[in-house]
């Protein structure tokens, strides 16, 4: 019960419990499977052949990230907010770098990581969490100015293409994707003019159907997660295999450790088609468990930027909803990729895939949320932040 008068809040808990409950249970949730996915290639793999090899390094990551996640909780969110733009120009400086030979390493034929020895970063990781914070920046600052197109929203249009082209270079068209839901969702929340937004909306779509249609590579792609059955041993062979693994699972999966998929036959079973070898193992139930898990913390996302705003605190409240957009869009991208929904786009499936730049900017960004929440409930028990 909320007391108001002289009398602080002393009744409201520091932080967001239930939030911190389902971060905890998706993290525990990620330890298991990410052996479990893993496990049969690790120990084939002549350059491991140690069963504990992935798991081992995902605590790692995990650890590594979590220790991150608890400096960022330290920052107040008035300094994130003062250093956005410094941040996203260092986004752009990893994009730029990535792509100098001997700089960014290549995996797959794409140009997507900087080896940092302990683990490989990818800058449109860390990009994907710069576009929230300046985003949100850039929509508050301009908020009186986003009816105009000239003024409100051309500058981060053109910060957008700058983007979109160094993410293309590398390949990966999965980040852009989010970062430009991300940006679009924020420009939206944050008051655009409709027109120019509509404009916005079917531009990207333009766009995104003229950058398919002209690289045979994405192309392919898309023709295959239309009919993966068509070339099943070819183009359709991992999206395929993920549809086998899901079907094997029926409604509650062959039990933990099960799963034949995993065995050689899908691809990147630990990393981007995690979710099949869930779907393969727990069924139809699991999924559901974990789609509830992410719905949760998307939905708590926005609810603490709607009382970031009732409190007038609206950069804030943008950087929630931008979090909150970024988990969500990218799971559900993942999600689509592994059920044959959508065309392959090589997104992980965040706070549970294997990967220590995608794990380490996950739980950074989680935490800025939790201090979002964490001001919010300091301002409601009287305190100043």
């Amino acid at each position: 019960m909320i007391v108001h008068g002289p009398r602080r809040y002393a009744a409201i808990a520091p932080i967001d419990e239930a939030l911190s409950w389902a971060l905890a249970l998706l993290l525990s949730i990620s330890l298991v499977m990410v052996y479990s996915a893993s496990i049969a290639y690790a120990e084939g793999d002549a350059a491991t052949q140690n069963r504990y090899y992935y798991l081992i390094r995902h605590v790692i990551f995990m650890s590594i990230g979590l220790l991150a996640g608890y400096a960022a909780f330290q920052v107040p969110t008035r300094i994130w907010q003062k250093y956005s733009g410094k941040l996203f120009l260092i986004g752009l400086v990893l994009l730029l770098l990535v792509l100098i030979p001997g700089i960014g390493r290549v995996v797959n034929g794409s140009r997507r990581w900087i080896s940092l020895f302990v683990l490989n970063l990818q800058p449109s990781e860390v990009m994907k969490f710069a576009t929230v914070l300046y985003a949100a920046d850039y929509t508050v600052r301009k908020s009186h100015l986003l009816h105009s197109i000239k003024e409100g929203f051309a500058p981060m249009f053109a910060a957008m293409i700058v983007v979109g082209f160094l993410l293309l270079r590398e390949p990966d068209f999965g980040a852009l994707m989010v970062v430009l839901s991300i940006a679009m969702g924020l420009l939206f929340l944050g008051g655009i003019n409709m027109r120019i937004f509509s404009g916005l909306a079917v531009m990207a779509a333009v766009a995104v159907t003229l950058l398919i249609i002209s690289s045979p590579y994405r192309l392919k792609r898309v023709l295959g997660f239309m009919d993966p059955w068509d070339d099943p041993f070819g183009k359709g062979y991992q999206l395929s295999h993920s549809l086998i693994a899901i079907g094997r699972g029926e409604w509650f999966g062959v039990g933990l450790g099960g799963s034949v998929e995993k065995l050689f036959y899908l691809p990147e079973a630990h990393t981007d088609f995690i979710l099949a070898v869930i779907a393969e193992e727990f069924g139809f139930t699991g999924i559901c468990i974990l789609i509830g898990l992410y719905a949760w913390i998307v939905r708590r996302a926005f609810h603490i930027g709607v009382e970031s705003k009732k409190l007038e605190r609206y950069y804030q409240a943008l950087v929630a909803q931008g979090l909150g957009i970024w988990l969500g869009v990218q799971a559900f991208f993942n999600i689509g990729v592994n059920m044959g929904v959508l065309p392959t786009k090589g997104l992980t499936l965040p706070l549970m895939s294997f990967g220590g730049s995608a794990m380490l900017m996950n739980l950074i960004a989680m935490a800025v949320l939790l201090r979002v929440d964490y001001e919010n409930r300091r301002i409601m028990r009287g305190y100043k932040v």
